[in-house]
């Protein structure tokens, strides 16, 4: 699997990864225990390239990492955790306790 680095952007809350002059991203917001993924960027130029996946993957192991519980109001993120079901037990969405 190809892997992209990722930054943390806090202050625009989202993670970046920026490859061949194009930037996709997952925003999210925080709350008392909570990460709310709620939207995925990928440019069209990235597509088809595991981007997407690749950066869901590494958001949802940062709020492993973190102890927080994930609400995946992006449906791509919720989707990816239908299809990856070691991501349940910390997904709202997924019957995970606050």
């Amino acid at each position: 699997m190809t892997t992209y680095d990722v930054t943390h952007d806090e202050s625009k809350g989202r993670f970046e990864i920026r490859l061949d002059g194009h930037v996709a991203y997952e925003q999210y917001e925080r709350r008392d225990g909570v990460i709310d993924y709620r939207h995925t960027e990928v440019p069209d130029a990235l597509g088809g390239r595991g981007v997407g996946s690749f950066l869901v993957a590494y958001v949802l192991d940062y709020a492993r990492s973190n102890g927080l519980k994930v609400a995946p109001s992006c449906p791509f993120v919720r989707g990816y955790i239908d299809r990856h079901p070691e991501y349940r037990s910390i997904s709202l969405a997924h019957d995970a306790s606050a």
